[in-house]
Parts: C-alpha cells; structure tokens; sequence
C-alpha cells in the first residue's frame, strides 16, 4: 500500500474502478461516531502513521457482547457505504465475534469484547502512537 500523509484513497464500490480521496483522519472520526451510536465504549484513535506501513489511523472500540459487536461492525459499514459509497478491503472475525477487524486502508477498525481488548492490549503495543480522544458528539 503507497501511504500519502493524511489521506486514504479506497475503491468506491466493487464494480468501478473510479477512486474517491477521503482524508484518513475525518474516515476514522465518521468511524468513531458511526461506533458511538451504537454504543461503544473507550473509543480510542491512535495515528499510527509515523510508526507504521499498516494503516494511518486505528480505531479501536469496546462492545459487550457479540451481538454489539456485530451491530457496530455494521453502524461502521453502513455510515461509510452511505457518506463515501465506501466498502471495507477486509472484514475478519465477524462470525466468532469477539474482535473484528475491519480494514479500510488506511483507517483499520478493532472491535472488542473487554476480555480481548485487555488481552491484546493494543493501546499499550502502539503506545508510541499519537493517541486522539473521541469526544461523544452527544454531549
């Protein structure tokens, strides 16, 4: 993956080959939100981009169960299909459901139960990252 500093370039939909330029923070921000509405907890974004090929931004969220889990996974991918006509490159732990990955290219989602999010600790892995605070658009 070729890397600009602040912006993702991702497919706007399976059948076209035409490209749609979205800057990597506000994708993980509209991620973020998306996450919220279906109330996630301890919504952290790390800009990983200084220390990383993998992507600009994570998101990583907290559910309480599987059933959470799923329905934010989903809050995620209809807000982007909707706002950017943007589909996911990758989507992995869907059906075990205690953390899902979803890869937008730049900007990569991880949904966790408790357990797992203490577990893997990615927080502190990554803890030489830019680490944003999301603050709750309901407030």
């Amino acid at each position: 993956m070729i890397k600009s500093s602040e912006q993702g370039t991702a497919t706007k939909n399976e059948n076209s080959s035409a490209k749609l330029t979205i800057d990597s923070q506000e994708l993980a921000l509209q991620i973020a939100a998306a996450a919220e509405e279906k109330k996630a907890q301890d919504i952290v974004l790390l800009k990983v981009d200084e220390v990383s090929y993998l992507a600009d931004y994570f998101v990583i969220v907290t559910g309480f169960s599987r059933t959470q889990l799923n329905a934010i996974a989903e809050s995620i991918e209809e807000r982007l299909e909707e706002k950017f006509n943007l589909h996911p490159v990758r989507v992995s732990g869907k059906r075990e459901g205690n953390w899902i990955v979803q890869d937008y290219g730049d900007v990569i989602v991880h949904s966790f139960l408790p357990e797992e999010r203490e577990y893997y600790n990615l927080e502190a892995f990554w803890g030489h990252a830019e680490r944003l605070e999301f603050s709750s658009q309901s407030s």
